[in-house]
């Protein structure tokens, strides 16, 4: 078996027990489960739910608060509890965890994105064991992931991650609810996610979780348009992520699994974090060239522009119809753009441009698939 880059996502439901305190039990498995890949030469990065679940009954809650601040208080206690668990498991095998809370924010400005992507690169190649969470003690609903899910999905993408295994306390995914028919039949693999499947996906059940099976589908497509693989499932033994790899898992299996083209970490950044500053309209024949040819966009080629913007702001491209084609960072500012518009012959243009591009091929992210002609 060739030597793998996982990210492993384990729910609050697979380590906490039925009274929503940590199962030492269960984090043991787990850990040697982690342990077993490491053995085997694979790199793994774990995203760790469970810091709500595990100090809520520290803090004398009968069960998991429901206000912002007991939430954020029971994460501030069940953080710490999570992570001297996992340190102590881990130094049974001689393995060093490495902690790292995140937020939408350190995904949302580009110098904080590329420097979690430094400092996971950095663990990885030191051979420790990155366990990521969400910054739940201070983050605020406009700025979460929504649930750990969506965070696994991106952080899988960020990393380069070859396969993404969620990891619940369900056997994957059903072509009905298996609670209400007892005729469900478990869907083993799918190369991709369809329209039908996210709304059959169904809502929490665990009192101890946020995301149901439906944020677990939505993270999966996200994943899958990143180039990373994704098996969602179920197991707890020591061979659980050996026997995924294998396709041998209790679960279900998403993509082509196949050698994948994983999108540029600066690509991902503009495509799924970065804030958008103008719009530009631009005509068929620019297009063509952004979609079909492989080409930069021109100013020849722009139609009009709503909004503002300078020399490295992202903008969103739309065709005359005022369909999304894209987005891509400026390579120049409004003003310049609107100057090189104004010329009739952009060769004649002589401002700090040789060639006058408003967006680089390389840093433009298209919506639509691009069909390549020559």
């Amino acid at each position: 078996m060739s030597r793998q880059r996982l990210v492993v996502k384990i729910g609050s439901s697979s380590l906490t027990t039925k009274h929503g305190a940590l199962s030492m039990e269960k984090v043991t498995e787990f850990v040697k489960a982690i342990a077993q890949l490491k053995k085997d030469g694979h790199e793994v990065i774990v995203i760790s739910s469970g810091a709500v679940a595990a100090g809520f009954k520290a803090l004398g809650y009968p069960s998991r608060p429901v206000t912002i601040a007991g939430k954020q208080a029971a994460a501030a206690v069940g953080q710490a509890m999570l992570m001297q668990a996992y340190i102590e498991q881990f130094g049974i095998h001689q393995l060093t965890p490495a902690q790292l809370l995140l937020t939408r924010q350190d995904f949302s400005d580009e110098t904080r994105y590329g420097n979690a992507y430094s400092t996971l690169t950095e663990l990885l190649k030191r051979g420790a064991i990155p366990i990521i969470n969400e910054n739940d003690s201070t983050s605020i609903e406009e700025l979460t992931f929504g649930d750990n899910d969506m965070l696994s999905a991106l952080v899988s993408g960020l990393i380069h991650a070859n396969t993404l295994c969620i990891m619940t306390d369900v056997n994957g995914l059903y072509d009905d609810n298996p609670q209400t028919n007892p005729n469900a039949k478990k869907i083993h693999y799918l190369p991709y996610i369809t329209d039908e499947l996210l709304a059959l996906a169904g809502e929490p059940t665990s009192k101890v979780g946020t995301g149901g099976m439906k944020s677990k589908v939505s993270a999966a497509q996200t994943a899958l348009t990143l180039g990373v693989n994704v098996f969602i499932g179920k197991g707890v033994q020591q061979d659980t992520f050996i026997d995924i790899l294998e396709g041998k898992g209790n679960g279900t299996y998403i993509g082509s699994f196949q050698h994948e083209t994983v999108m540029p970490t600066t690509k991902q950044w503009i495509a799924l974090h970065s804030k958008i500053s103008a719009s530009l309209m631009i005509d068929k024949g620019a297009e063509q060239a952004l979609l079909n040819r492989g080409k930069s966009l021109l100013p020849v080629g722009i139609v009009s522009v709503k909004g503002q913007f300078t020399t490295g702001d992202v903008i969103e491209v739309v065709n005359e119809n005022g369909t999304l084609i894209g987005k891509g960072k400026a390579n120049m500012t409004l003003e310049e753009c609107n100057h090189f518009r104004g010329l009739q012959d952009t060769t004649k243009a002589t401002i700090k441009h040789k060639q006058p591009v408003v967006i680089h091929r390389n840093e433009w992210v298209p919506y639509i698939k691009e069909t390549m002609k020559r």
